[in-house]
C-alpha cells in the first residue's frame, strides 16, 4: 500500500514540474519577439565588442607595428605568428615608422579566442579589435589572415552594415 502511495506522489511531482515548465513556456508566447532581420537591418554592437583584428597605421599612413613580438607572447592561444625584418631605407620609403617591421604578420582565427591580450600588450597601438563578427569559412586555411588583410581591415570596417550602440 505504501509503495502505491509513493508512486502516486512521485507521479504528482512529475506532473506538477511539467505544468510549471509549460506555464513558463506559454508565458513567452504573447511577448514581442527579439528576432533581428540581420542582412536587412544593421546589427547593433557595443563599442567594447571584440571582433576581427586590424593593424593600425599612423597619421602618415605608415604601419605602426615594429615587430616587438609582445602580442605573440601575450597570446594564450598562440595564434599570432610574426617574422621581423630590418628596412634600412630612408623614412619616406619605409612601410613602417621604425627600421624594424613585421615582414610576416599572421593571425590564425581557428585558434584565436578574441581575448584582447594582444591589443593590451602592444606598446605602439598597432593591433586593435574591429567589429567584424562574420568569420565563417568553408576551409580552415582561410582562417589564417595575413598582414595585407589585417592592414586593409580598417577600411572594410567602415563599409560594414552595423551600428555601434551609444548607450554603453
Amino acid at each position: 500500500m505504501s509503495s502505491i502511495l509513493s508512486e502516486i506522489f512521485e507521479a504528482a511531482k512529475t506532473v506538477r514540474a511539467i505544468a510549471q515548465g509549460m506555464a513558463v513556456t506559454l508565458s513567452y508566447i504573447p511577448k514581442q519577439k527579439l528576432t533581428r532581420q540581420y542582412p536587412d537591418v544593421p546589427v547593433e554592437l557595443y563599442p567594447r565588442f571584440r571582433g576581427e583584428h586590424y593593424l593600425a597605421r599612423d597619421e602618415n599612413g605608415k604601419e605602426r607595428c615594429v615587430a616587438c613580438f609582445l602580442c605573440a607572447a601575450a597570446c594564450p592561444a598562440d595564434a599570432i605568428y610574426i617574422e621581423a625584418d630590418e628596412d634600412l631605407r630612408p623614412y619616406a620609403e619605409r612601410p613602417g615608422m621604425e627600421p624594424r617591421y613585421a615582414r610576416v604578420y599572421n593571425i590564425d582565427y581557428g585558434r584565436c579566442i578574441l581575448c584582447g591580450y594582444c591589443v593590451e600588450a602592444c606598446p605602439k597601438d598597432a593591433i586593435k579589435h574591429g567589429h567584424n563578427f562574420e568569420m565563417a569559412v568553408t576551409n580552415f586555411a582561410e582562417l589564417v589572415k595575413d598582414k595585407e588583410y589585417l592592414l586593409s581591415n580598417l577600411e572594410r570596417e567602415k563599409t560594414r552594415n552595423l551600428t555601434i550602440r551609444s548607450d554603453a
